[in-house]
């Protein structure tokens, strides 16, 4: 059932191998990068109890030592005062410049793990091992890197690519219903940004995947990942193309800052919501049906998510407020907010020639 998406890149192209089974197997996979046999692996805690015995497993069956440093689950762990524990616990393990750090865990860890990899004596190889369904399908491929500041959302960070992605199917086992489905948003706007046949098939195969159906989980991790590898190739410091793989995600990261990157809206569940704005926004522009916000909608609804901004706990900021939070976001170009939009399900596009009240409206009513 494995399979493997190969990221082109020239010298620094890598493997992403998704399937079952793949923890227990990690050391035959990364062997070949070593020039030692130790590794030093950054993981959460969370990850760390359930799966690192696993890990350390697979490495020890091919002579590979490991140390492991596990930080605090959760988003917060992204900024500063965890980055600078992580750097100087890898300075402290005496990782050299031909070693491999390994980022073992969510989208948090991956963005951390790399991001400390990319400054670490000016660049050490990585290898990720993502271990939620967000981070496989989406964040730990294409080689983007970094931390949050108090401003935003990933505004620290750099471009840097792994050796290998390591995406375990079985480990998706272990995450709780809204874990999952916080990563399926990332894999809805697959097939929204630039595939209808894959959302026809979500449609069709979504409950069967999160009722865990193991062939529909790897084909859905192996086609996101291949569509994202794709547009990294063709694109890979986002100066053009790139930005498709942010749709729902200006609309997202307003209402994370909103709700101060806390549990009340998980990443995947932001993207969702997102995604259902970006296509209501593109309607109202005339650009797509009024059928497909709603097929989106009711896509999201019967795999029972965060489908509108009312799906949120707590209070929130108005429209004006909303939009105010938008303007931090890292696709601003000159003061200009950039939206990715749609001509229909399966056909994104970036684009800065959007009204300002018309996306007031839109957060207007989704606030209503």
């Amino acid at each position: 059932m494995e399979r493997v998406v190969h990221v082109p890149l020239d010298d620094r192209a890598y493997d992403v191998v998704i399937g079952p089974g793949l923890l227990a197997t990690a050391g035959a996979r990364i062997a070949p990068l070593l020039r030692r046999k130790k590794v030093a692996v950054l993981t959460d805690e969370t990850v760390a109890e359930i799966h690192l015995d696993t890990l350390r497993a697979g490495l020890a069956a091919e002579g590979i030592e490991m140390d492991a440093l596990a930080l605090p689950p959760g988003e917060s762990t992204k900024g500063w005062p965890q980055f600078t524990r992580a750097v100087e616990w890898l300075l402290e393990q005496k990782v050299e410049r031909n070693d491999v750090v390994v980022a073992f865990g969510g989208g948090v860890i991956g963005d951390l793990a790399g991001f400390a990899a990319s400054v670490l004596r000016r660049g050490v190889r990585f290898v990720q091992i993502p271990t939620s369904l967000l981070a496989q399908v989406d964040s730990s491929v294409g080689g983007k890197t970094g931390i949050n500041a108090p401003q935003g959302k990933n505004l620290i960070g750099a471009f840097h690519q792994p050796s290998l992605v390591l995406a375990d199917t079985e480990v998706l086992g272990t995450l709780t219903a809204r874990d999952f489905l916080a990563g399926y948003g990332e894999v809805v706007k697959y097939g929204l940004l630039g595939d209808a046949a894959f959302f026809d098939w979500l449609e069709e195969q979504g409950p069967k995947l999160a009722a865990g159906d193991m062939e529909a989980r790897v084909e859905a991790v192996t086609r996101s990942v291949q569509m994202k590898a794709d547009i990294v190739v063709r694109d890979e410091t986002e100066q053009g193309d790139r930005a498709l793989l942010n749709l729902g995600h200006t609309f997202c990261h307003a209402l994370e800052a909103a709700t101060g990157y806390s549990d009340r809206l998980l990443h995947g569940e932001g993207v969702a919501i997102g995604c259902a704005l970006a296509f209501e926004l593109s309607a109202r522009m005339g650009l797509c049906s009024q059928e497909d916000p709603s097929r989106v909608r009711a896509h999201l609804k019967a795999m029972g998510m965060k489908t509108d901004v009312k799906d949120i706990p707590g209070d929130l900021p108005d429209a004006n407020g909303l939009l105010e939070l938008m303007g931090q976001d890292k696709k601003v170009v000159d003061g200009q907010l950039r939206f990715i939009l749609a001509r229909g399900i399966g056909s994104a596009f970036v684009t800065a020639e959007v009204p300002r009240d018309k996306v007031l409206g839109v957060l207007e009513d989704a606030l209503a």
